[in-house]
């Protein structure tokens, strides 16, 4: 059974960095397309952005682009979401996700809070 844990969550000030990881387990990481989505208090979960099984293709939500960063190591079954000039509306729950056809993984998520 496939398996996601994230990490890297925290609170931090406006302007901030942040580094997210995601361990990918019980699964051929390298055959899976990886995302990251997130979820703010009484919001829909919403994409952040994805990656390719090699990282050749990569898209971003226009509220995130040219502030994160997504990438993907697969030797170390981990996907990371490196997130510069954070903004409080970046809060949420970030999730990591993984698809490749009918088999779908979902982490239990990560807290990202942007406060001053």
């Amino acid at each position: 059974q496939g398996r996601l844990v994230e990490s890297g969550g925290g609170l931090v000030q406006p302007g901030d960095s942040l580094k997210l990881s995601c361990a990918a387990s019980g699964f051929t990481f390298s055959s899976y397309a990886m995302s990251w989505y997130r979820q703010a208090p009484g919001k829909e979960r919403e994409l952040v952005a994805d990656i390719s099984r090699f990282g050749v293709t990569i898209n971003y939500a226009d509220s995130v682009k040219g502030r994160f960063t997504i990438s993907r190591d697969n030797a170390k079954n981990t996907v990371y979401l490196q997130m510069n000039n954070l903004k409080p509306e970046d809060t949420a729950v970030y999730y990591c996700y993984a698809a490749l056809l009918r088999m779908k993984y979902w982490g239990q998520g990560t807290q990202v809070t942007v406060s001053s």
